[in-house]
């Protein structure tokens, strides 16, 4: 069992910066995969970004594609999502996810992670 804990949320005026974080209550395995998901109010949750143990793996949604930047350090088991340029449509709560399975051409999809944080809220005000 692993317990995931984000961090980082907060309100921010658009074209600022956030840095999330993802702090794993257990070392993961090398094979596993982390990634971001979101759900913004009266919609579903979709994927952000996905990063695998190594870090040599790295996949973002189209909207995120050039503002957020995903890292790992395993040395403290955390996942990072360094969020820049923020607009309004980023407002969310955002929940850090781990799977066991390993990386894979469906890492964007819910249905892979075994594990969900639960969440912190993040604000974009225009």
């Amino acid at each position: 069992q692993v317990q995931l804990v984000e961090s980082g949320g907060g309100l921010v005026q658009a074209g600022g910066s956030l840095r999330l974080s993802c702090a794993a209550s257990r070392r993961m395995s090398g094979g596993t995969a982390t990634g971001w998901f979101r759900q913004a109010p009266g919609k579903e949750r979709e994927f952000v970004a996905a990063i695998n143990w190594s870090g040599t793996n790295k996949l973002y949604a189209d909207s995120v594609k050039g503002r957020f930047t995903i890292s790992r350090d395993n040395a403290k088991d955390t996942v990072n999502l360094q969020m820049n340029s923020l607009k309004p449509e980023d407002t969310a709560v955002y929940y850090c996810a781990a799977e066991t399975s390993g990386w894979s051409r469906f890492i964007n999809r819910q249905s892979q992670y075994d594990y969900w944080g639960q969440g912190t809220q993040v604000t974009v005000s225009s």
